[in-house]
């Protein structure tokens, strides 16, 4: 049974590292997470982390972190433990999370240990550019502001989270609004598991593909990329494509009286219409 948004248990996290790059060597300075459900906090976690290297003049320029500050710190491989334990069986999110998700999965290598991937991890940046398209930024602090959230970003990682978390639940109910609550449709719209995303996709063109092999229409509830509407629309679909990083499905809308293309991951509900 597909759960409610409001049943799962979601992690925010956050790190601040000594650069922009971990291929190039940047590591992990700190790294805040908060774990709620609904709209109660269940836990928060915090660590600042020795990076056994220096942190950069840009870095430290963003951060206020000196490597003084890290001096003492315990290393990666001795926080990242509890920092796995805190987010298990968890919804993982970030803003901007392929940055920190690749940081986390770099430090997870360096100490010998698996990427994560058994976890469903979803953008909440991606959740802002989806919900509110017409912004002309969607940097964390000009999402918050345009919300309505009275706060400074001030790029420390725990900070970082709680203002997260702000837009997190803003956006959460924008959506409720739409009618979308469930966590499946959740997932699809807003996560960055290729393998996940791909598996749920490709249910959809299953079906897709079937109304084009039986000549008949599909009825879908549709979560528009251009306004953040949802619409319920009758297609007569004629073909799957795959371009812009997406696939498409391309058919007749009888709703707009024309050929239309819906991105296949906006499709909240698709159901074969047999008649």
């Amino acid at each position: 049974m597909n759960k409610n948004i409001e049943e799962i248990e979601f992690v925010i996290f956050d790190t601040e590292t000594t650069g922009l790059d971990p291929e190039y060597g940047d590591r992990i300075v700190e790294i805040a997470a908060v774990r709620f459900r609904g709209d109660s906090k269940l836990a928060h976690f915090q660590a600042l982390v020795n990076p056994g290297r220096p942190v950069s003049p840009a870095a430290f320029a963003v951060n206020r972190i000196t490597s003084e500050m890290l001096e003492g710190a315990p290393d990666m491989k001795t926080v990242i433990p509890g920092f796995l334990d805190f987010i298990k069986g968890s919804c993982l999110c970030s803003y901007n999370a392929g940055f920190d998700l690749d940081f986390l999965n770099n430090e997870l290598k360096l100490a010998g240990m698996a990427p994560l991937e058994d976890i469903v991890v979803v953008d909440v940046l991606k959740m802002a550019r989806r919900i509110m398209p017409g912004l002309e930024r969607h940097a964390l602090w000009f999402v918050a502001d345009a919300l309505g959230i009275e706060a400074q970003q001030e790029h420390r990682a725990f900070a970082d989270v709680e203002l997260t978390l702000s837009v997190f639940n803003r956006l959460k109910e924008a959506l409720k609004e739409k009618g979308v609550s469930d966590f499946a449709n959740f997932s699809n719209l807003f996560g960055i598991n290729r393998n996940m995303l791909d598996d749920m996709n490709n249910q959809k063109i299953i079906k897709i593909q079937e109304a084009i092999d039986r000549g008949l229409k599909v009825k879908i509830r549709y979560l528009s990329s251009s306004g953040a509407d949802v619409t319920e629309r009758e297609v007569l679909p004629r073909e799957v494509r795959q371009e812009r990083g997406g696939g498409y499905l391309i058919g007749y809308c009888y709703l707009r009286q024309d050929e239309r293309s819906f991105r296949i991951d906006g499709i909240l509900e698709i159901q074969v219409n047999e008649s």
